[in-house]
């Protein structure tokens, strides 16, 4: 299938993904709405609190039910759509060629809608990644396509679902690229630029053209974000902080959930005392300040935190750690959902926090928590998952202010580094890496494979025919197998001419000993990168290739030199050791 194809298919996925995004944002109403409103709607606002429940205290056993059926759904159907997703996509990409289960989407979609409606503290970011990334999957084995091909479209799905949930193109391609794609080339770049636009698209036709979050026009004006030299020293300080939180973060998830691994109890009873805990957390909230404020994905308070409504920094320190509590526990104890989200939330209270005791210090700064809140989501997202500019992007477009990119650039690479120092995995890939599933963090750009061939190869020293081989009775004999890799080799032509193999030989053009007739080969020229010559050798299946001068017919005088995939091997590693 060419790229043309691919690009049409990977529309598809990304219209499907759009209304997929919508699809489970009506589902997640649905739920939310009857469990803790006692009605049926579908619609559900979840940058706005949620009003007090008429069920009063019993509203604490809102995510202890819906955890249960969670529970059974994915231990019934599809065990894969446990946790926050993305660590399994991750896996279907780098360890099973791209494939995902199709029952994955659906039980998904019900697991998060049933998770986060309910009042578990994830985020709906990660299911629609995964959705997206089985209808990726789905569509590339029902179209019999090649392995690339299908893990281009899954991680084009996966970027899909970020552009539809938070309205955000460029950084969802950023996030795909720095996360999910082993390749980045025109070939898979062009199919997630594709699906991300369809389904940015898509989504705005559902939720309209506003962003995720928003900061009101009467605060917009007094945002300052000043970068002169003075001030740098203030968000390096904030970012190395946004690190260190970005690590406890990782951290502390692992632990609770190890926790909850190592408890000697059946699934379902850790699910209910888990969610007992949820509940109880989110209650309590309300009885104290009117609002649930950890239940669901956050979003109502982050938006809180922009609009200017909350300004005390004890409370946002309280959030921040009652979110790290709460969201690890949803995972440890069996929810379906993401934790994009709640590296928002972390990121939103932390810095709001921050800009608070800088107000009440230094009020002269003219920043407070508005600014840092910013700030900080770009820094927690940055240093949590390792995605630097996808930290930055969707921060830029969620705000659509410019002045925001010298200090949120600074913060986050300050985070990044930081958590780096304190643990090598982000939160993604630690949970591949407990099960030995280890994830490439670097993009390495091999200079070998833009070598030519002409500098790879063995030459041809000598032209022999069958019969000089009968008559010098050297032992050798026809053979289709892997050749004795050598430094030197010579043509066998037939009596009319025609190549019939090549031989190793020394430097005499006199044929080694035990060395064999090879004859299955592809054909290169001396001009072609070693890019090329790779994929000639892994299409024919075979060891050699025969190098020609120039295009044309394949003649022994025309052949100038032989390159075996040892000598390939041998380029790689000596990149590697110089």
């Amino acid at each position: 299938m060419g790229l043309v194809s691919l690009s049409i298919l990977a529309l598809v996925v990304g219209a499907v993904t759009g209304v997929g995004a919508a699809l489970l944002r009506v589902l997640i109403a649905v739920v939310h709405n009857a469990v803790f409103l006692g009605e049926f709607g579908w619609s559900y606002v979840a940058n706005d609190p949620t009003p007090p429940s008429q069920w009063g205290p019993f509203v604490i056993l809102a995510p202890v039910v819906g955890g249960l059926i969670v529970l059974f759904l994915v231990r019934r159907f599809a065990p894969e759509a446990k946790g926050h997703g993305v660590p399994e996509v991750m896996a279907a990409i780098f360890y099973n060629n791209g494939r995902i289960r199709p029952v994955v989407v659906i039980i998904k979609s019900l697991a998060s809608a049933l998770s986060i409606g309910s009042g578990a503290s994830v985020g709906r970011e990660g299911p629609i990644i995964q959705i997206g990334s089985g209808i990726g999957s789905t569509l590339g084995q029902l179209c019999h396509l090649a392995r690339w091909q299908t893990i281009t479209l899954v991680a084009a799905g996966a970027g899909a679902g970020i552009a539809a949930t938070f309205n955000t193109p460029l950084g969802a391609v950023m996030f795909t690229i720095e996360l999910m794609l082993p390749e980045v080339s025109a070939r898979t770049f062009l199919p997630v630029v594709l699906a991300t636009s369809t389904a940015t698209y898509v989504g705005r036709i559902f939720f309209g053209i506003e962003p995720a979050f928003t900061v009101p026009t009467e605060v917009l004006p007094e945002l300052l974000f000043p970068s002169t030299v003075q001030f740098l020293p203030v968000y390096v300080v904030f970012g190395i902080l946004c690190g260190g939180a970005a690590a406890l973060f990782v951290w502390f998830l692992h632990w609770v959930e190890d926790f909850f691994d190592d408890m000697p109890l059946n699934p379902y009873v850790k699910n209910v005392i888990g969610m007992t805990c949820l509940g109880v957390m989110m209650y309590v909230f309300f009885l104290i300040y009117g609002r649930y404020f950890t239940d669901g994905v956050g979003y109502a308070t982050i938006q809180s935190i922009l609009n200017g409504d909350m300004t005390f920094a004890y409370l946002m320190a309280i959030l921040f750690f009652a979110k790290l509590l709460a969201t690890s526990i949803s995972l440890a104890s069996g929810a379906s959902g993401g934790v994009f989200s709640p590296s928002l939330f972390l990121g939103a209270t932390l810095g709001g926090c921050f800009g608070a005791i800088l107000t009440v210090a230094w009020p002269h700064l003219g920043l407070g928590p508005i600014q840092f809140a910013i700030i900080g989501m770009a820094a927690i997202v940055g240093g949590g998952t390792g995605a630097a500019m996808t930290g930055i992007l969707m921060i830029f477009e969620m705000t659509g202010d410019y002045t925001i990119i010298v200090p949120v650039t600074i913060a986050v690479a300050a985070a990044i580094g930081t958590r780096r120092v304190l643990m090598e995995d982000n939160i993604y890939t630690m949970k591949l890496a407990r099960r030995g599933q280890h994830i490439p963090k670097e993009r390495h750009s091999h200079m070998f494979t833009i070598r030519k061939v002409r500098d790879l190869m063995a030459p041809v020293v000598a032209r022999l025919t069958t019969d000089d081989l009968n008559r010098q009775d050297t032992g050798c004999h026809v053979r289709d197998a892997s050749a004795l890799i050598a430094d030197h080799y010579a043509t066998v032509e037939d009596a009319r001419g025609h190549l019939v193999g090549v031989l190793p030989t020394d430097a005499q053009g006199r044929p080694l000993p035990g060395a064999a007739l090879i004859t299955t080969y592809t054909i290169i020229i001396e001009g072609d990168f070693v890019q090329a010559l790779m994929t000639r050798l892994a299409k024919r299946n075979t060891s050699l290739a025969v190098v020609l001068k120039e295009r044309g017919a394949v003649r022994p005088y025309r052949v100038t030199g032989v390159v075996h995939r040892d000598g390939v091997a041998k380029a790689i590693l000596d990149e590697y050791r110089g």
